[in-house]
């Protein structure tokens, strides 16, 4: 499992970006979020991404994102039924990573409606799916459960992908693991999400 990749940004635009490290280009579809800070160092420069990656039978395609937030916030959305990685992006490339935690808390529905190709059952499924996974902790909005499964999570659901179950499937087992055992070790999340599968 890619945590992060630190290197030169080869090409940048606003749908992705490649860096290079170690001789090899990882191309990394962005949000425009993501864009903006790129944009701010510009090509031929280092950057660090924070990487999800999607492994699917017919593709491994690369998200990259300029911070930790916006990676959970953007895992926390494909935990949604009916939300994929493309709607996910366009809603973080819409809104900041603050104001959508705001929209969600907030039950704020025509501001996730407001996101091209987000309608309003979606919207409503996102707030409902979402609203107490987020919390407030001063004027930044966290998630939570991105923070608490940590490196026992990266880890397990690597070893399910590799196993040969979708990434999909093994998040959401290891999601419903964590959520009432934050302090799972690796070997009983797997052991745990192999009969749940």
């Amino acid at each position: 499992m890619i945590d992060y990749i630190k290197g030169t940004v080869v090409e940048l635009n606003p749908a992705y970006a490649v860096v290079e490290t170690g001789g090899v280009g990882y191309m990394m579809n962005i949000s425009l979020s993501t864009f903006d800070v790129l944009s701010r160092t510009g090509v031929d420069q280092k950057a660090m991404l924070y990487v999800h990656e999607a492994i699917r039978e017919d593709a491994h395609l690369l998200y990259g994102f300029a911070t930790r937030d916006e990676r959970v916030a953007f895992e926390s959305l494909l935990t949604v039924p009916g939300v994929g990685p493309n709607t996910a992006r366009m809603v973080l490339s819409s809104m900041s990573v603050d104001e959508f935690s705001q929209a969600v808390t907030g039950g704020n529905v025509s501001a996730l409606k407001a996101v091209k190709g987000v309608g309003a059952k979606t919207a409503q499924r996102i707030i409902v799916d979402l609203k107490d996974k987020i919390k407030a902790t001063g004027d930044t909005l966290l998630q939570v459960t991105g923070q608490t499964m940590g490196e026992a999570h990266d880890e397990a659901l690597a070893a399910l992908v590799m196993l040969g179950f979708t990434q999909q499937a093994s998040h959401k087992a290891l999601k419903s693991l964590f959520s009432k055992d934050p302090g799972l070790s690796v070997e009983a999340a797997i052991k745990q999400a192999l009969k749940m599968m």
